[in-house]
Formats: C-alpha cells, structure tokens, sequence
C-alpha cells in the first residue's frame, strides 16, 4: 500500500479553522489522505500524553506517522559536543516515535568537514551511527531514516546515504527526489534518470528494501550550490513532476510513504499526488 501525505501543517489546515495538531489526522482522512510527517526541525518539544493523543487520533483515523528530527543533527561533526547533542535530538526523535506510534525518524546527515575528502566525513558518520544504533537498541522496531540533502556542501549524496544505510537494516533511505533535482543542477525531469536511482538502490540494498524506501517528493528552486526553496506543483516552471515518476511506483511494486514538502500547499500537493497515483492504476 502506498500512503501519501503532507510534512507538517499546511496553510490549508488553518484556512480550514483547525488549530491543533491533533486534529491533524481526522482533517487528512476527510481529504483522502493516509501518512503524516510530524515537524521536530526546531526540537523534539511534545510531551508524552500529545503523543499519546495523536496516536490514537492517528490510528482512529488510519493516518501512519512518521517524524521529522531536529535540524541540526551532524552525523559527521568533528566536535564532541556537537556529536553528544546530535545523539541526544536521535533518541528524543525516537522517544517521541515509539509514544506517538511512528515507525521512521527522518534524520538529516549533516555537512561535509570543510577541506577534507567527502570520504572522511562519511566515514565519521559510519563511525557515530555505529554508536547510535547500539546505544538505541530499545528503539530497534523504529526506523532511522537518513535523507537525501539537496546542498552540495551538506552529506547526503544518494550514493553516501545508500553506504550509510549498509549498516543496518534499522536504517532506511529517505529519498528526497527535490532535493537530488537541485544537488544535481536539474536532472529527474526524465523517466530514465528516476529509473537510475530506483536500480541504484535496489542493487546497493537489495529489493525488498527498495520497495519500502521513504519518499519526499516536491518541486524545488535551485542554484550552483544545491537547494534553494521549496515550491509547488502549480508553478510548472519547476522540478521535478510527480506525473515522470509515478509510473515506476507500480513498475518497481514501491509500497512506500509519499510525503510531500511543497511550500505551504503541502496537503494540496499530497492530495495531487495520490490523485496522479489512482489515476494510472490498472492502466500501468
């Protein structure tokens, strides 16, 4: 089954007269939407009886949950502090998860060690990684998903979220094609290229967890250096198109969750994107 969703809250949420989060999955089940990716980007700031609440909201209203973790985790730091602290918003993520019933935190790698081969940053991550999936073996039920990034100064190349991911199966490849479109200066405006990352990470991980990779999916604004701004799929003068990628969902038998991250029509874009998908059942 394929789950599509938004990222947070859209503008449309509160134009509707919602005001809390809580009241976010009986609003997504009335616009025929199934997933939901909790906002933590500043902080894992919830208590224990909010998650519990949006559980149950959640499972009422067959919204699957996953969450997004606090920003400033840096898998790759040189700084003891910085690693202590980016262990800390990792377990706090899957504190929140396992109360809230998520099954994916999505964690953001981090930056690249200026001056230094992108090898060595990548190996610090391999490193710290080790060290948090043995200090989070309480948590092994919930999936630490490592995110595509769409800067090329930022660690998180396909190729070096796919070599983080071989750790473990606890890890799972967040792909962010949005973010691969601006890190690659314009490329998944093509069936073929989404296609090579699809063969990519089935030879790398292996099928069975190809087909259950986490997507972000939105059009994005970019420059020389990677990731501009996030946008929507109304302004066509951006990438990439759902509609190029879609097909495959069925080609590749993906059962993934589809989160979209357009800028404030995050619902509205989940919705258009699930509209895509129904549409081509049968028919692919």
């Amino acid at each position: 089954m394929v789950r599509f969703g938004p990222a947070g809250n859209s503008s449309l949420f509160y134009d509707e007269g919602f005001k809390s989060s809580l009241e976010i999955p009986k609003f997504l089940k009335e616009k025929g939407l199934t997933a939901y990716e909790y906002q933590c980007g500043r902080g894992v700031r919830v208590k224990e009886d909010f998650c519990l609440q949006l559980k149950e909201a959640s499972e009422e209203n067959d919204i699957l949950l996953s969450i997004h973790s606090p920003y400033f985790i840096n898998l790759a730091s040189e700084d003891k502090e910085k690693l202590e602290k980016s262990f800390n918003h990792i377990e706090k993520s899957l504190w929140a998860a396992e109360k809230m019933g998520a099954k994916v935190i999505v964690v953001h790698p981090g930056s690249i060690i200026k001056g230094k081969p992108r090898t060595e940053s990548l190996d610090r991550a391999k490193s710290f990684l080790e060290e948090v999936l043995d200090k989070t073996k309480n948590y092994k039920d919930i999936k630490i998903g490592l995110e595509t990034m769409g800067k090329v100064n930022q660690l998180g190349s396909l190729d070096e979220v796919l070599s983080l991911c071989l750790l473990s199966n606890r890890l799972k490849p967040v792909i962010d094609f949005g973010h691969l479109h601006a890190r690659d200066g314009g490329l998944f405006n093509k069936k073929e290229e989404f296609i090579r990352v699809l063969e990519k990470i089935g030879e790398v991980l292996g099928e069975e967890r190809l087909r259950d990779i986490h997507i972000h999916f939105s059009p994005i604004e970019y420059t020389q250096g990677g990731e501009k701004k996030h946008r929507t799929f109304d302004e066509r003068e951006f990438g990439p198109r759902f509609e190029d990628f879609a097909p495959l969902i069925f080609k590749y038998n993906l059962s993934s969750v589809i989160i979209s991250e357009s800028q404030d029509k995050q619902t509205e874009d989940a919705i258009l994107m699930k509209d895509i998908y129904n549409s081509l059942k049968g028919g692919v």
